[in-house]
């Protein structure tokens, strides 16, 4: 048997899931089908993965997360092929080791900076983006059947979050007033007349696609060269947690599934410390300095 039909098979597992599970497999799955693909599965040796591993990380120049993913698909391949009597033994796959501390946020001011730097039609989309902590796919795929405006609700439909759970947000502020500029906006211009956008956040009437070029410029006109735009998520998570929201709403509303994301995300910062000593100093300073001591003979009599 080859891998090739081995992963076929695990295709098909993966598309009774449907949804972003399915894209996510066939973005890791090409490069393993072009490297292991026409081997026969006995063929496959430890070995032979390990020189995969060390080509994507040396050559290729892939993070370990990524290759995790894809040597992940070739094991439950073989696996799943096991499970069917299908072949005999699988090759050992190392896992190598992930550094998921992310870093990188925006203080308020850098933000604005950037934002102002920006062409006009990413501005609001990137705006929506610091206030929610949404992820950029997550807000490109938004249109206007995902918004109740006279509800003041969006809701993020399940196939365009990572975790595939829908979650949604309330309309307040600074976020109700982008979604109305967006409405206003709606309108474009085709060789055909005039149109409406389906998505709240567009460019010509298409949803904004990665725009890392433009995204790069303004950061390095904005003096913040080599931030990414998801820093803005984790600044998004960052400031809610300044401001006192309880992390379970900050969740709810980022659409984080789990507590890990905070230990992830290092969401303290300089700052934070310090803020957490000058707190600290200021409890003691209201505290007694000296202590009232008893002489043993005067507690005798």
């Amino acid at each position: 048997m080859y891998v090739d039909e081995l992963l076929k098979a695990l295709e098909k597992e993966y598309k009774l899931g449907g949804g972003r599970a399915l894209r996510q497999f066939k973005t890791h799955l090409k490069p393993i089908r072009e490297h292991f693909g026409g081997m026969r599965a006995v063929d496959v040796t430890t070995k032979r993965v390990d020189d995969y591993i060390d080509h994507r990380l040396e050559v290729d120049e892939r993070a370990p997360g990524t290759i995790n993913r894809e040597t992940q698909l070739l094991g439950q391949a073989f696996k799943l092929g096991i499970e069917r009597r299908e072949i005999m033994t699988a090759p050992h796959i190392r896992r190598l080791a992930e550094n998921n501390v992310r870093q990188g946020f925006f203080e308020p001011a850098e933000f604005q900076a950037v934002v102002a730097a920006l062409p006009h039609y990413l501005q609001d989309f990137t705006r929506f983006a610091y206030l929610c902590a949404w992820r950029k796919g997550q807000i490109a795929s938004l249109t206007w059947a995902d918004v109740d405006r006279e509800a003041g609700v969006i809701v993020a439909r399940a196939e365009h979050v990572k975790n595939g759970r829908a979650h949604k947000i309330v309309l307040e502020g600074e976020l109700a007033e982008i979604i109305e500029w967006r409405w206003t906006a709606r309108e474009y211009t085709t060789s055909n007349g005039p149109a409406i956008s389906r998505y709240v956040f567009h460019r010509n009437g298409q949803p904004i696609r990665d725009p890392r070029r433009s995204w790069a410029a303004a950061c390095e006109a904005a003096g913040v060269a080599g931030r990414l735009f998801h820093d803005l998520r984790r600044s998004g998570v960052r400031n809610m947690i300044r401001a006192g929201v309880r992390e379970t709403i900050a969740m709810a509303i980022s659409g984080h599934r789990t507590r890990a994301i905070f230990d992830r995300y290092n969401i303290t910062s300089d700052e934070d410390l310090r803020q957490a000593v000058r707190q600290t100093q200021e409890h003691l300073n209201t505290r007694p300095t000296t202590r009232n001591v008893v002489a043993i003979s005067s507690k005798k009599q």
